[in-house]
């Protein structure tokens, strides 16, 4: 009967062992995002982004959809990672309505106070710069202020309001 006991015991024991895999390593460790060295940056503002407004500094007015009226000064904020290879991109339109009153508009485009270039506008019309900033202008890991200023905004004869141009989007880019 001992010999029968043992018999089951071990038949039960037996029955009761696991495979258990042996311990393993755990995952490779990744690094955070926020110590990825940039390859790209675009923090080009579309007018037509939800949640474009939080990036808006003054002067940019409205919801219409895929662009807004500015006034005589829009300016916008982004966070930068980088300083290196950047670009003032902007599109925008003066509207011919306002462009009858106006006649020639300047327009002087700005990154963070400095003047990147002026350009004067002769004729009403859809507008594009991409242009270099100069690496010294930008501090890396910190936000940006880039704009744009209208010499002569239309100032509207019933409420004063004054109207520079139409935006589409305007910010920064990596090349």
């Amino acid at each position: 009967m001992n010999l029968r006991l043992l018999a089951i015991s071990g038949a039960v024991f037996l029955s009761a062992c696991e495979n258990v895999p042996a311990p393993y390593a755990p995952p490779e460790q990744r690094q955070p995002f926020e110590n990825f060295p940039p390859y790209r940056v675009n923090r080009v503002v579309e007018m037509g982004d939800a949640g474009a407004e939080t990036s808006f500094v003054h002067d940019i007015q409205g919801s219409n959809g895929t662009w807004r009226w500015t006034g005589k000064h829009p300016e916008l904020h982004v966070f930068l990672r980088t300083n290196q290879m950047l670009h003032y991109v902007i599109d925008f339109s003066i509207v011919a309505d306002t462009f009858k009153v106006t006649g020639p508009v300047t327009v002087t485009f700005l990154v963070n106070g400095h003047v990147l270039d002026k350009i004067t506008y002769k004729a009403a019309g859809s507008q594009h710069l991409d242009k270099p900033v100069p690496e010294n202008w930008i501090e890396a890991g910190k936000e940006a202020i880039v704009g744009a200023e209208i010499d002569k905004p239309w100032i509207s004869p019933g409420d004063g309001a004054a109207l520079g141009f139409v935006l589409t989007r305007m910010g920064l880019r990596q090349e």
